[in-house]
């Protein structure tokens, strides 16, 4: 029995900080980079009208590659990368929360439940603003004529095409403070935080509890991070059927400049059926997939790697 329930977990006060800051940074620009593609495709599959554009996840991978080509499919990445801000943010709310709550209960389900919303509340204060940004670039080419902004095209006269501004990000930021002022920039912040709060809180316990039963199943050999790492995906699917709904509404509340969550679900339910709170749920557990994975193989080695040297030889992958 002893041998059932081996998988240690590693908290704050057990890493060398300095270490666990420098490799997470590292951790956090791979995984975004891996994912951002799925996570472009996400959106612009969540904002279309019906099937207007795109048929589905693979359909839009393959028109946005032959129409826009690799870049298309990283379309306000650069922006993007500002949220390595908030995802250190996050992974810092997360385990100062845990240890936190570790005074009042040491029941492990409840301190992943409140830690993990805790850190989102904290990272999509931080996320939104970029978001906006990034998502409104997101939707230029194929999918400029679904959003508010365009990026101004400026005429090459030589050879008597269009070429985008070297500056389109700094443009949509300005046509977003000209219409909406300050305000604008925090389009949808109700709408994220109930995705991305509830998103959190449901993924830390599921994590948990799926690396337990695994443990439990598996032979008492196995790797830990094997087992970890199967895991994440789980947990990354199930935290994203549930909250999908809430995300669809998000994302057309930030690109569309809708202004009430509310009735924005039920312009969606009206026009779309229940169906349309499914939009985009294919591509979300794609890019939760390998995000998952990822970050929990990546997220275990950081914090194995930034352990205290007195404590190495106590933990066990």
């Amino acid at each position: 029995m002893q041998q059932k329930r081996n998988i240690q977990i590693i908290e704050w006060e057990d890493l060398d900080k300095r270490k666990f800051y420098s490799f997470g940074v590292f951790m956090t620009m791979t995984i975004r980079a891996t994912v951002y593609p799925a996570t472009l495709i996400r959106t612009r599959l969540q904002v279309q009208k019906g099937k207007s554009l795109y048929s589905g996840t693979f359909d839009a991978f393959f028109k946005i590659l032959r129409a826009e080509g690799v870049r298309g499919l990283y379309r306000g990445f650069m922006v993007n990368t500002f949220t390595l801000i908030s995802g250190q943010g996050y992974i810092t709310t997360y385990e100062l929360v845990r240890k936190y709550v570790s005074r009042y209960s040491h029941n492990n389900t409840l301190k992943s439940l409140v830690a993990g919303g805790s850190a989102s509340l904290v990272a999509q204060s931080i996320t939104v603003p970029i978001d906006v940004v990034s998502q409104q670039l997101m939707m230029q080419g194929q999918g400029e004529h679904l959003t508010r902004f365009r990026v101004k095209p400026k005429m090459m006269v030589a050879a008597g095409k269009h070429k985008l501004t070297f500056g389109q990000t700094r443009d949509i930021i300005l046509q977003i403070f000209a219409a909406d002022g300050f305000r604008g920039f925090y389009r949808g912040y109700v709408a994220s935080l109930l995705t991305y709060i509830p998103n959190s809180a449901v993924w830390w316990p599921f994590y948990h509890f799926y690396a337990e039963q695994l443990s439990n199943m598996a032979p008492s050999e196995c790797p830990h991070l094997i087992l970890q790492a199967m895991a994440g995906p789980l947990a990354a699917a199930t935290a994203s059927t549930v909250t999908n709904p809430m995300d669809v509404v998000r994302a057309r509340v930030q690109v569309e400049g809708r202004t009430s969550v509310i009735e924005t679900f039920k312009t969606l339910l009206a026009e779309e059926g229940v169906w349309g709170m499914t939009k985009g749920l294919s591509a979300r557990i794609i890019s939760s997939t390998p995000t998952a994975i990822v970050m929990v193989v990546g997220y275990e080695s950081l914090k194995k790697l930034s352990l205290r040297p007195e404590l190495v030889d106590s933990r066990h992958w």
